[in-house]
Order: C-alpha cells, then sequence, then structure tokens
C-alpha cells in the first residue's frame, strides 16, 4: 500500500454514530433535561446559587464514590447489595477504634485497619458466590443483613447505646484528618475524592487490560474463561473494591461528624444502584460507564435539593426516583439498540 494513502478498509464514523457509542449518552442528557427543570421551577428560590451547587455536589460526591465502584461491579455482571450496611459498620467500626474510651487508636490507622475489615468481608461476598454458584444478588442481600444486625448487636453490646460519638478531638489532631475534612477551591474534600475515584476507576476499565477482563467477566464469562481471562479473580476484586468504596464513605462522614451512628448507609446499596442504571449500566453485565455512574449520582443529588428549592415534599423524591429509573433503563436500551446498528 502507497505511503499516504487512506487505508480502505478503515471506515469513518460520525459524531454523532461515536456519541451512541457512549453508555453516558442517556445520563447526560438526563441531567441536562433535570437541571433545566429546577433552574426554571426554583431559580429564584437559590436553586442557582452557589451554595446551592456545593450542597448537591457534596451530596453526590458521597453517592458517586459508591456508585463508581457499584458501576464496576455491575459491568463485571454482580451485584453487592451489602454496600449500604457496610458503610454503617465500617463508619461504628473505625468510631470505636479511635474512641479514647474504647482502642483510642489514631484515626487514620483506625482507618486502615477498617478498609482492611472490609476488604475481608469483600473477599467473603465475592469467594461465596463463585464458590456457590448462587446469584450475588442473594449472597449480599444476606450479607446486608448480617452486617445490619451484627453492627446494632455489637455497638449495644459494647456501647449500650447505637451511637459513637466523641472523637472530634481524635479527629481533629490526626495528620490525614484533612485529606476527608477540608476544603480545596471551596470544594469540600468528598467532591475531590469523588473525581479521583471516578477518574482512576474510569481510567482502569477503559486503559487497562484488568478493565478489558471486566467487560469479559460480565458480558460472557465462560468465553473470557476460554481466552484466558482470569474470572474468578476479577470478580473477587470487584466485590472487594465495593466494601473499601463503602469504607471511603464512611470514613469522609465519621471524621467529618466526629460520630459514628449504625443507620448510616441505609438504601445507599439501592442509590447506588439507581446511579449506574441511569448512567447506562445494564443489569445483565458487560456493558456501562464509571462516568456515567458518577453522572447518574450527580442527577440523583440535583433532584434531592432541587424539590427542597421548589417547597416539595421530600418524599416524592423517590418517587421521582423511580420515574428516573424506568425511563433511563428504556432510554438506555433504545440508545444500546441504535449503538448495536451503528456498529454494523
Amino acid at each position: 500500500m502507497a505511503v499516504g494513502l487512506p487505508d480502505e478498509r478503515l471506515q469513518a464514523v460520525s459524531l454523532w454514530k461515536r456519541l451512541l457509542l457512549r453508555p453516558e449518552l442517556g445520563s447526560i442528557a438526563g441531567l441536562a433535561v433535570v437541571f433545566l427543570f429546577f433552574a426554571v421551577v426554583a431559580g429564584g428560590s437559590g436553586f442557582l446559587t452557589w451554595g446551592s451547587a456545593r450542597n448537591y455536589l457534596e451530596v453526590a460526591a458521597q453517592l458517586g464514590i459508591l456508585a463508581a465502584a457499584v458501576a464496576m461491579l455491575m459491568i463485571g455482571g454482580e451485584f453487592d447489595l451489602s454496600v449500604g450496611s457496610m458503610i454503617g459498620v465500617a463508619a461504628i467500626l473505625m468510631a470505636l477504634l479511635s474512641h479514647p474510651d474504647y482502642a483510642g487508636l489514631p484515626v487514620s490507622l483506625a482507618f486502615f485497619l477498617t478498609a482492611g475489615f472490609a476488604l475481608g468481608v469483600g473477599y467473603v461476598n465475592g469467594w461465596l458466590v463463585l464458590r456457590t454458584g448462587l446469584p450475588s444478588f442473594i449472597v449480599t442481600l444476606a450479607m446486608m443483613f448480617i452486617l445490619a444486625g451484627a453492627n446494632i448487636g455489637f455497638t449495644k453490646l459494647i456501647t449500650k447505646i447505637t451511637i459513637v460519638s466523641g472523637i472530634g478531638e481524635a479527629v481533629a489532631r490526626d495528620p490525614l484528618s484533612p485529606l476527608f475534612t477540608g476544603t480545596l477551591l471551596g470544594l469540600p474534600a468528598a467532591v475531590w475524592w469523588w473525581l479521583a475515584v471516578t477518574g482512576v476507576l474510569s481510567w482502569v476499565l477503559l486503559r487497562t487490560p484488568f478493565g478489558n477482563w471486566v467487560f469479559g467477566a460480565g458480558g460472557d464469562p465462560n468465553a473470557a474463561r476460554n481466552v484466558g481471562v482470569p474470572v474468578r479473580r476479577v470478580k473477587i476484586t470487584l466485590f472487594m473494591l465495593t466494601a473499601v468504596a463503602a469504607t471511603l464513605v464512611a470514613a469522609i462522614q465519621v471524621m467529618g461528624l466526629g460520630s459514628a451512628n449504625v443507620l448510616q448507609g441505609q438504601q445507599k446499596e439501592l442509590e447506588a444502584v439507581a446511579a449506574a442504571v441511569i448512567g447506562g449500566c445494564l443489569l445483565t453485565g458487560g456493558y456501562g460507564s464509571v462516568v456515567g455512574a458518577g453522572i447518574g449520582a450527580l442527577i440523583l443529588a440535583v433532584v434531592q435539593q432541587g424539590i427542597v428549592y421548589t417547597n416539595i415534599d421530600l418524599d416524592w423524591f423517590k418517587v421521582m426516583v423511580g420515574g428516573m429509573i424506568l425511563g433511563a433503563v428504556i432510554l438506555n436500551n433504545y440508545l444500546r439498540k441504535l449503538s448495536m446498528q451503528v456498529r454494523r
């Protein structure tokens, strides 16, 4: 072939067709619609102020950290319904380890020990799913109840109550606490953690062999095994990732509040799955986006804060979330069919 001549085997793809191939397209459109709606309806009530933006970004950040890991697991073909309970367990464990009346450890050391415990829980989840062949929905649903019940039982056994408070001074003394409680450019640390986690996991998913393994393990695990993908190791790693993400969220909450509650993290597993689905992840695995999950988390946060500025009862938030999930699934399925036509 002559030098400089175009390769006739390559076909030019338009910008629209390239966009259709991205799982995030539906969530980007949804974010635009939701933001414009509240800008028009509640713009005069303070929704468009910096204070409002800071609030919904902080809400989105904590959910987005969790949703990024959950999206990776869903793309890998599995679910983890125990991440909400894991937040509560990690919060209590970290508070007990750093409380002066109990273990009295430095807060940073308590965080790393708690993260180690979370890795163990994630490993057990993955091992049970792969060892028993049971759906991850069932295994992690059981783990959710085990963690939630054990958290309440052990906390009341040790403290006689369900709240562990009084670690504010320990947090203030710890040299690593600004990484979880500080601000940069007017934004809380949680937002920067969210951006970092989303960026790193998206790079891993799209630019590394492990990311290809995740897609393969979720799309067709048998075929993936036949070409040498370590499906077992990939899935166990993803379960461990979701547990560590829950621990990071718990650390941000505990250090920010100076206390922990056994009820922390309730229903966060459902919100994380909702964010991932709105962001383009398929429930069947093998398709999705970490960035899309982050956009999904932002959509949920904007809706939650937007309702406040419209003076609508916050109870209607769940109604809107349910409608958005249904709409996102329908839209994502439609866009996926269009993208499959583009590939032909």
